[in-house]
């Protein structure tokens, strides 16, 4: 190792290939590195969950990384206001001494800004400039921010998460949620591009229920058990819930900028209060916890009512179908409702995606010189 302690500062607003290629290089330089990620209080991504992707993707145990609350304004000619940022990226250096823990010099700072070599001489350190013109990434929080969508190759799998546009396509059984949700996921996948990733995440409680049927009928030795015989627990709809929410993250984290949702918890409450006849607060939470975009409703006019074994009935189907009606509005939850023929379902579903799509990512402006 050239070095004994390296540093690398930066908003990581939000982190980039080009902040992972910088952690990097510090890291293979450096017997230790401490990375600060210096936020504003302006800015709208918060600044524990910059942490925590950037602790998610550098896992080297000598790799440390600091959050710092930096709120001081941007003038480089400035020594007091220099000297502002340096104790903002001490204090977060100290976090580790505050543990017991000494801080070792500093002996290298790591950059690819023009502030670079200045930052290193206040830290009394060598400044290692690490790919100024940005040739093998050429991305930029800046540029990340005014277009996701045409920087989406160079972000990692929880920035993407967290960015996805995601749509979910509810209504009640024998409505087409399953087909729709399929073929709006396969009409994006289609463009091509960054597009050609979008998935969709199925329903997982129909296959939780499956397998629970399936484990009744073992139970009990009787293969003619049916669902009319199963006993629902407000557990079991907090499971699904999870689970669907944790699949969700799965396909954001790996496909485009749209993911689209065969159901969400929403629904699973909406469902827990048709198999329980009561409120479901843990279900709840799981939706508050898990932003969704847009959900697209479809309504059972023009759906013939088909019974396939599973489903609970026409006179069901209609009461659900309302409820989920209520319940959007009730919310203020955006969305719209579906009718017609599947041609013309898939063709209003677009329209509002697109529209969706079309306004964009919204972040706080950060501190500029």
């Amino acid at each position: 190792m050239r070095y004994a302690h390296g540093l690398v500062i930066g908003k990581f607003y939000p982190p980039h290939a080009g902040h992972h290629h910088l952690i990097d290089t510090a890291a293979a330089a450096c017997a230790r590195v401490s990375v600060v990620v210096a936020a504003s209080t302006a800015e709208s991504i918060p600044l524990a969950l910059r942490t925590a992707w950037l602790r998610e993707v550098h896992r080297q145990p000598h790799v440390e990384i600091f959050p710092a609350v930096d709120d001081a304004e941007i003038d480089y000619e400035s020594d007091e206001i220099w000297s502002a940022h340096v104790a903002a990226f001490r204090a977060g250096l100290a976090m580790r001494s505050g543990l017991g823990v000494p801080v070792p010099p500093v002996d290298a700072v790591f950059s690819s800004e023009a502030y670079g070599p200045e930052l290193a001489e206040r830290f009394s350190a060598v400044h290692v400039p690490v790919d100024p013109p940005r040739d093998r990434f050429p991305v930029s929080g800046t540029a990340v921010r005014a277009d996701p969508v045409a920087n989406w190759e160079f972000l990692s799998p929880p920035v993407r998460a967290y960015l996805a546009r995601r749509v979910v396509v509810v209504g009640a059984e024998s409505t087409g949620t399953t087909t729709l949700a399929r073929a709006l996921a396969a009409h994006y996948a289609a463009r091509g591009g960054v597009w050609a990733a979008t998935r969709w995440v199925p329903e997982y409680g129909r296959t939780f229920t499956e397998e629970k049927l399936a484990a009744a009928r073992r139970a009990a030795g009787d293969p003619s058990l049916w669902l009319d015989d199963l006993v629902w627990e407000s557990p079991e709809f907090l499971r699904i819930a999870e689970h669907h929410a944790a699949l969700e993250d799965a396909a954001a984290r790996s496909g485009s900028p749209l993911v689209v949702c065969d159901t969400d918890a929403f629904a699973t409450a909406v469902w827990h209060e048709r198999y329980v006849g009561a409120p479901a607060p843990e279900v709840e939470a799981v939706h508050e916890r898990v932003a969704h975009d847009l959900w697209i409703l479809t309504s059972p006019e023009g759906v013939p009512f088909e019974q396939d074994g599973w489903r609970d009935g026409a006179s069901i189907r209609a009461w659900m179908s309302g409820r989920f009606e209520e319940e959007l509005e009730k919310r203020g939850l955006p969305h719209i409702t579906v009718t017609g023929s599947h041609e013309h379902r898939l063709a209003t579903a677009v329209a509002a995606t697109d529209a969706l799509l079309t306004e964009g990512w919204t972040f706080g402006d950060p501190l500029t010189p």
